[in-house]
């Protein structure tokens, strides 16, 4: 399959009807639309590391979470890290697809893949444009057991939580930067958020706001979503190689 057949299948799945107008993602990087993909490297984030990885091993494509572009690219220089990024990409022949908040938003995508490792039941959107999802535990439980659960279930280095001492049950999430989605969360009448990043000014005005806050980590919020685009890369191109790359560069003591 050529790298823009694969293109336009994935883009019937995860439609870029569904991107926030702020955002930018799609076909960051396209060196030869004709060229057929056969081996097919999946991450969160598209590092150089990441980029050097996938030209050692010979992938003709790159599929990512958060874009290699997001800002306006004036210069296609090496001594810019973004500039270095593509000239890599362009004189190897990768070609890089990426799929952001289109993928937040769609039926089994990041935010529904999370409430699906949290068991939570009746999950329903709320928020502008409908991003993130909100439903009940199984049962009742703490705000500290609940944050073990969700360490434990996401493998995060660390989880943070600010006890509103409100009983965890209704669970609202949003994987990722989520700081700005806590008032629909309240809206959405959850006595707990979830979010990957929520932020020190947030985090601390919980128990005044009346919701329990949970940060477990901006990448270990949204890594489960590589297995889903491995599964549908691998539905529509059942010749190529797949294989997903661990992209985080953050690291804890």
């Amino acid at each position: 399959m050529t790298v823009k057949k694969l293109y336009e299948k994935l883009n019937e799945i995860i439609p870029d009807m569904l991107r926030e107008d702020w955002d930018n993602d799609g076909i960051m990087c396209c060196p030869d639309y004709s060229a057929e993909v056969n081996n097919v490297l999946i991450t969160l984030d598209v590092t150089e590391e990441i980029i050097d990885y996938a030209i050692s091993r010979n992938f003709d494509l790159i599929i990512s979470h958060h874009p290699l572009i997001f800002h306006p690219v004036k210069s296609l220089v090496e001594d810019n890290h973004i500039g270095r990024k593509l000239i890599k990409l362009i004189t190897n022949n990768v070609s890089v697809f990426s799929f952001h908040t289109r993928l937040d938003k769609i039926s089994g995508g990041v935010n529904d893949i999370l409430a699906e490792i949290l068991e939570l039941q009746g999950v329903t959107t709320f928020g502008e444009g409908e991003l993130g999802r909100v439903g009940e535990l199984p049962e009742e439980t703490t705000i500290e057991n609940f944050a073990e659960t969700v360490k434990a279930k996401l493998g995060s280095d660390v989880v943070r939580y600010a006890d509103a001492y409100n009983p965890v049950s209704r669970i609202a999430l949003v994987g990722g930067d989520g700081k700005d989605y806590v008032k629909d969360a309240i809206a959405a009448d959850a006595d707990t958020y979830l979010s990957g990043r929520i932020g020190y000014n947030v985090m601390e005005e919980a128990a005044e706001m009346g919701i329990n806050l949970v940060e477990a980590g901006h990448y270990y919020t949204e890594l489960p979503v590589t297995k889903y685009l491995e599964s549908l890369v691998s539905s529509l191109d059942g010749n190529a190689y797949i294989e997903i790359a661990d992209s985080n560069a953050i690291n804890c003591v």
